[in-house]
């Protein structure tokens, strides 16, 4: 089992990070908010006082952060990761979902320095980081790819390989794009159902079994009553 430095202990990240250590890797942590960081010890993990103390050590360094400024500041000011890590050479792994410049800069950084990085952004929400279920969208080599699949693997059920650096953050984005589409279409949907008189359970009930059918229906349906675990 490897040692993994995971930076990033929120919503996301610590249903990941405790995913790992079930596995049987070593995990280190690091989040600016200590509550979280005792939930990872709680986990069998352990937290750590800086996130370069994470990822001292570490065969793997992953973060997952809120956006591309907090990447940029954890990886690249002075004192961040890449300059803690460069010795050491760990694979480098950014679940954050950031903007594609801010990634591809990121990469080419931690190449300067003798590093692999790969930009691996998920989809699945909180339940898929708790189950294990997560979609990994991941832009870097071949090389970097097939070195860190075991570990994403034991975080997600779904891991591609989008292209070179920053086409995973591209592929996020696309897929965002088209999910707001989609639940867009859902809410106006409903809204014309409610015009009309049309009961919304009688709405999902057969637009779900028909060719409106999508995740964004199922999952996210922003109209009470039809799916009760919507948020």
């Amino acid at each position: 089992m490897a040692a993994v430095g995971f930076i990033g202990l929120g919503n996301m990240g610590a249903p990941m990070a405790a995913n790992l250590v079930k596995a049987g890797h070593r995990v280190t942590g690091y989040d600016l908010n200590a509550e979280v960081m005792r939930l990872l010890e709680n986990a069998g993990g352990k937290s750590a006082s800086s996130a370069a103390e994470a990822a001292r050590g570490a065969e793997f360094v992953i973060t997952m952060l809120p956006a591309g400024e907090q990447v940029r500041q954890v990886w690249l000011h002075q004192g961040g990761l890449i300059e803690a890590v460069k010795d050491a050479g760990p694979l480098l792994i950014d679940c954050s979902t950031i903007d594609v410049e801010s990634a591809r800069t990121v990469a080419e950084e931690a190449r300067k320095a003798g590093l692999a990085m790969l930009d691996a952004p998920v989809s699945g929400g909180t339940m898929g980081a708790a189950n294990a279920t997560l979609t990994f969208m991941v832009g870097g080599t071949e090389e970097a790819f097939a070195r860190g699949l075991p570990i994403l693997k034991t975080m997600g059920k779904n891991i591609f390989l989008a292209g070179g650096p920053g086409a995973g953050q591209a592929a996020k984005i696309c897929n965002n794009m088209m999910l707001a589409i989609n639940m867009i279409g859902v809410s106006e949907g409903f809204l014309l159902a409610q015009k009309l008189g049309l009961d919304w359970n009688k709405l999902h009930q057969i637009a779900s079994t028909a060719t409106s059918q999508s995740w964004a229906l199922n999952n996210y349906c922003p109209a009470p009553g039809p799916v009760l675990s919507a948020p």
